[in-house]
C-alpha cells in the first residue's frame, strides 16, 4: 500500500499520462492534489474513478517489481590495476665538446645574423623616415591643401551670400518705401483731380477770379505730384509708366501755360519734351532733363547754362584755350503738399 502512495506522490506527469486510461488533464489534477495519504484521496480528484485507481495500482506494482529486479543484478568487481614496471633509460654517453674553431664559426654566424638584423632595421627606419619626409608634403598638397582652399572658398561664398542677402533686404525696403511713396502720390493726384473737376464745375456757374487762381494752383500742384511719381517710376526703371506720367504732367502744364502765359512753364515744358524724346531709349539723359524741369518748376527760375571760361589769355598766333566748365548749383526740391480746398457750390 505504501508503494502505491510513494508512486502516486512522486511520479511525473509523463509517467502518469503514459498509463492507459489516464489523460494529461487527469495527470495534472493528480499532481495538483498531492500529497495523498490514502487511496481514497485519489478518488476525490476530478476525472478519477475506481477503474483508473486499479490501473494506477497495477502501474505502481509493475514499477516496484522492475526496481527489485534491478537491485538483484550482481555487480562485477573491477580488476585491480596492473602496474607496469618502467624500465630505466639507459645512461647517455657524455657529449663531446665543440672545438674552438667551431665555436668561433658559431659566434661569427651569430654576429652576422645580428648585423643583418641591424641593417634591415636601419633600412626600415630610413624607409619610414623617407616616406614621412616625402609623403607628408604630398598628402598636404594633394589632399589637405585643396580641402582647406575649398573650405576658405565656401566661407567666402557664404559671406558674399550674406552680403547679397543684406543688399537684397535693403533693396526690398527701398522698394517698399518707393511703393508707399507712389501710392501716396497716386492718392494725392486723385484728390487733386477731384478738386480740379469741382473747381471747373464751379467756374462754369460763377466765373470768379479767385476760383480761377485756385484752379491754377490745384493744376500746378497736381502736375508736380505727377512728375514726382514719374521720377519714382524712373528710379525703379519702370520707363513705360514714367513716360505716361511725364506726358500727363506736360499736357497739364501746357493747359496751365495757355491760360496763364507763363514763360517759366514754357521752359519747363521744353525740358519735358526733351525728356519724352529720350524715353525709354536713353533713360539717363531723360532723367537729367526731368530734373532740370523739376528745378524750373520748383524755383521759378531756369538754371543757368554752363559756360566755358578760359583760364589764360592765349597768344594770338597759335594759342589754345583750355575751357573750364562752371558747375550748375544743384537744387533738391521739396514737393509741396496739396492744398485743402473746400468748394461750396452756389445755387
Amino acid at each position: 500500500m505504501s508503494d502505491f502512495l510513494t508512486f502516486i506522490n512522486n511520479a511525473d506527469i509523463d509517467t502518469l499520462a503514459s498509463i492507459s486510461g489516464i489523460n494529461r488533464a487527469t495527470a495534472e489534477n493528480l499532481i495538483a492534489a498531492r500529497p495523498f495519504t490514502s487511496e481514497e484521496d485519489c478518488l476525490k480528484v476530478k476525472g478519477m474513478g475506481k477503474a483508473m485507481l486499479v490501473r494506477l495500482q497495477s502501474a505502481a506494482e509493475a514499477q516496484g517489481n522492475e526496481s527489485e529486479n534491478r537491485s538483484m543484478v550482481p555487480v562485477q568487481q573491477e580488476a585491480p590495476p596492473v602496474f607496469v614496471e618502467q624500465s630505466q633509460p639507459a645512461s647517455t654517453p657524455p657529449q663531446k665538446k665543440d672545438s674552438f674553431f667551431k665555436r668561433m664559426w658559431l659566434a661569427f654566424l651569430f654576429f652576422l645574423r645580428a648585423l643583418v638584423r641591424l641593417v634591415l632595421l636601419t633600412i626600415l627606419i630610413v624607409g619610414i623616415g623617407a616616406l614621412l619626409y616625402f609623403g607628408l608634403p604630398y598628402i598636404q598638397n594633394t589632399f589637405i591643401a585643396p580641402v582647406e582652399q575649398n573650405s576658405a572658398q565656401i566661407v567666402q561664398l557664404e559671406n558674399e551670400v550674406a552680403a547679397l542677402h543684406l543688399q537684397l533686404d535693403e533693396v526690398n525696403s527701398r522698394l517698399t518705401t518707393l511703393e508707399g511713396s507712389v501710392e501716396a502720390h497716386t492718392a494725392s493726384i486723385q484728390t487733386l483731380g477731384e478738386m480740379q473737376a469741382a473747381l471747373e464745375a464751379q467756374l462754369q456757374v460763377n466765373n470768379d477770379v479767385m476760383l480761377m487762381e485756385l484752379k491754377h494752383e490745384v493744376m500746378f500742384t497736381r502736375a508736380l505730384d505727377i512728375l514726382a511719381r514719374g521720377r519714382l517710376y524712373l528710379s525703379q526703371s519702370n520707363f513705360g509708366l514714367a513716360r505716361v506720367d511725364v506726358q500727363t504732367a506736360r499736357d497739364l502744364l501746357a493747359e496751365l501755360q495757355s491760360e496763364t502765359d507763363d514763360t517759366v512753364l514754357a521752359q519747363a515744358i521744353t525740358r519735358l519734351d526733351m525728356a519724352l524724346g529720350n524715353l525709354p531709349d536713353f533713360p539717363v539723359i531723360a532723367s537729367g532733363d526731368l530734373e532740370i524741369a523739376w528745378q524750373i518748376l520748383m524755383s521759378g527760375v531756369a538754371p543757368p547754362t554752363p559756360t566755358f571760361v578760359p583760364t589764360s589769355t592765349p597768344p594770338v598766333e597759335t594759342g589754345t584755350i583750355t575751357p573750364t566748365l562752371v558747375p550748375v548749383e544743384t537744387f533738391t526740391p521739396t514737393p509741396l503738399p496739396p492744398p485743402t480746398i473746400e468748394v461750396t457750390p452756389t445755387p
